[in-house]
């Protein structure tokens, strides 16, 4: 199975959208998924459904922080390579749906939501992209990282030739 085709079995299971993408990494980010699962939760539905960036996208970063993420507070030179990755990520998700902000993938004019997400039925799989997106997130992440190898389950680390 893919990565692609996992993050949306994982949605389809019932897992939000954040979620799913995470999880579909967790052989890499080595997180137990209780603990993976626990974590992303809150992102789901464009950061716990105000419809903001959406929570695919979210899993992308969060997958990038495990694997790429830098821990030094007074690096900055780590931060901006960091967020140039994530932006990197951003753009790529952005070229192929046009945002990376939930409500507008929805189509949706509501700012905010009701905290209880819809049930999930057959109908709000015809009337939402989101196992597709988390889908699509999880192929944009793979693609990132046959790009940027990671090498004996941790990212590369370049601090460690500067030093």
């Amino acid at each position: 199975m893919t990565r692609k085709e996992r993050a949306m079995q994982l949605f389809k299971e019932g897992y939000n959208c954040t979620q799913a993408v995470f999880l579909a990494f967790e052989d890499l980010h080595g997180m137990d998924r209780k603990k993976a699962a626990a974590l992303s939760s809150s992102f789901g539905g464009g950061m716990g459904r105000l419809r903001e960036v959406c929570g695919t996208v979210s899993g992308m970063f969060l997958v990038a922080g495990a694997l790429y993420g830098y821990d030094d507070p007074k690096s900055r030179e780590d931060k901006a390579e960091h967020y140039a990755r994530i932006q990197e990520l951003a753009g790529r998700f952005e070229e192929q749906h046009g945002s990376i902000v939930c409500r507008e993938l929805l189509g949706l004019t509501v700012k905010r939501e009701a905290p209880l997400p819809e049930e999930r039925t057959p109908d709000y799989y015809k009337k939402r992209p989101c196992p597709e997106l988390a889908g699509c997130a999880a192929e944009i992440m793979e693609a990132y990282i046959r790009e940027h190898p990671v090498r004996n389950g941790e990212a590369y680390d370049r601090t460690k030739e500067r030093n």
